[in-house]
């Protein structure tokens, strides 16, 4: 029987939610956690054991490209990190603008250096230190430093390589640049907000001691120039193909700018070593895919998106309304952009683009709609975020509703742009 003859029971799929988020809040790995409540779901749903298996492994192939291009990523991220250029480029950034702009340094050089390509987590891990430093000598609250940390990583993610953007490309066939690039101004209004709501929040909460400080690190820095030319080449080749028609795939964009790069900073005998971590640090957002696409296959046999489609039109909202909505829903289920972006774009693309939404305008609302709730407590972005600045679990809550508010900013301005206006500067 072929797979897509099966529909499960909108029941099932809400089961299957549930019982993913009841087991990553326990702990369980979120790759098991969402392969147990797709094997719930598609069972309670209606589907025979083996019918429910090949509805996983269904989803999970339809991951795959996502995957390899997910890991040649690392080659980029692996580079920027252990070379010391992801340092060196937030550091500039929040030399740059000094003490006095703080909180907007510390949200711009979290933008850039996920936007350059550093995965969201290893980017708050980078930039946290020297954040709490800069928080210790102004006596800003550790509320305020993470906001802004957060506010800015969220801003970066949907004009980034990442595994995000790189999964809304993929699943609506567009240039990963122009998903990027479309992201542009969403992301600039996510940052406006974000020192807005840092600075307003600067006083309240607990401060930063003294025991939380980082030792400085010692070692050769490279400098500003070389440190951003691996990104610069990557998306150079990217850019090749909305601009001269010239198609190079992330596969090999991605890989090739990590290498430029380390050849730049004259560490190409340390290429082996970047790789290597590059690997180690995307291997766990690969293996998250994998089970996302087993979930996202349940999703996608399943009656509830017929009844999201009829809930849509009977609010006579317009169709672009499901791009966001399924970022924004899928996100919050699976705690992640990555996995939210994923599953939304595997399971909806079909209908949107059937719909008549075009591809990139779909591309970006489902993009900028998965960072409204990737930070609730059952994903890994909620505690990488606390664990950076030593925050405790009570603050760390206060902290969700202004995460939500940048969220939702990002995802109004690009539904804004992309759906009521229709406007597409980048069209691939």
């Amino acid at each position: 029987m072929d797979i897509q003859d099966i529909q499960l029971t909108s029941f099932g799929t809400i089961l299957a939610l549930a019982v993913t988020i009841g087991l990553i809040l326990i702990r369980v790995a979120p790759a098991y956690a969402m392969m147990a409540g797709a094997l719930t779901g598609g069972i309670i749903g209606g589907a025979a054991l083996t019918e429910t298996v090949q509805i996983m492994v269904g989803g999970a192939e339809g991951m795959t490209g996502v995957v390899l291009r997910v890991l040649a990523a690392g080659v980029l991220a692996g580079v920027l990190i252990e070379s010391g250029a992801a340092k060196k480029i937030a550091e500039s950034i929040l030399n740059g603008l000094g003490e006095a702009k703080a909180l907007l340094a510390v949200a711009g050089a979290t933008m850039v250096l996920t936007g350059v390509g550093v995965f969201i987590g290893v980017a708050i891990l980078t930039v946290a230190p020297i954040a709490l430093s800069i928080a210790k000598r102004t006596n800003m609250s550790k509320i305020a430093v993470l906001i802004a940390i957060s506010g800015g990583g969220k801003a970066g993610n949907i004009i980034s390589p990442n595994p995000n953007s790189i999964a809304a490309a993929e699943a609506f066939y567009v240039p990963l640049t122009s998903v990027m690039f479309a992201g542009i101004v969403p992301a600039l209004a996510g940052v406006a907000v974000t020192y807005a709501i840092a600075r307003k929040l600067r006083d309240t909460g607990e401060k930063v001691q003294d025991h939380e400080l980082s030792p400085e690190v010692k070692g050769e820095t490279p400098t500003l120039g070389t440190a951003l030319f691996g990104p610069g080449v990557a998306i150079f080749l990217l850019l090749l193909q909305p601009i001269a028609g010239i198609h190079i795939d992330p596969l090999f964009a991605l890989p090739i700018g990590g290498i430029a790069g380390a050849l730049a900073m004259r560490k190409g005998n340390e290429l082996n070593h970047f790789v290597r971590s590059g690997l180690e640090k995307m291997a766990p957002v690969a293996i998250l895919l994998i089970g996302t696409g087993t979930l996202a296959g349940v999703i996608a046999n399943s009656a509830i998106i017929v009844q999201i489609l009829s809930a849509i039109e009977a609010m006579h909202l317009p169709a672009y309304f499901l791009a966001p909505i399924s970022g924004i829903t899928m996100s919050g289920a699976t705690g992640s952009t990555a996995a939210g972006t994923a599953v939304a774009g595997q399971v909806f693309a079909p209908s949107m683009l059937e719909m008549g939404i075009p591809a990139l305008a779909a591309a970006a609302m489902v993009n900028s709609g998965a960072t409204v709730l990737d930070h609730m407590p059952h994903g890994t972005y909620f505690h990488i975020t606390r664990a950076s600045v030593y925050m405790s679990m009570k603050e760390r809550f206060k902290i969700l509703p202004h995460e939500t508010l940048i969220g939702l900013v990002i995802a109004i301005v690009s539904t804004l742009i992309y759906g009521v206006f229709g406007f597409l500067f980048f069209q691939g």
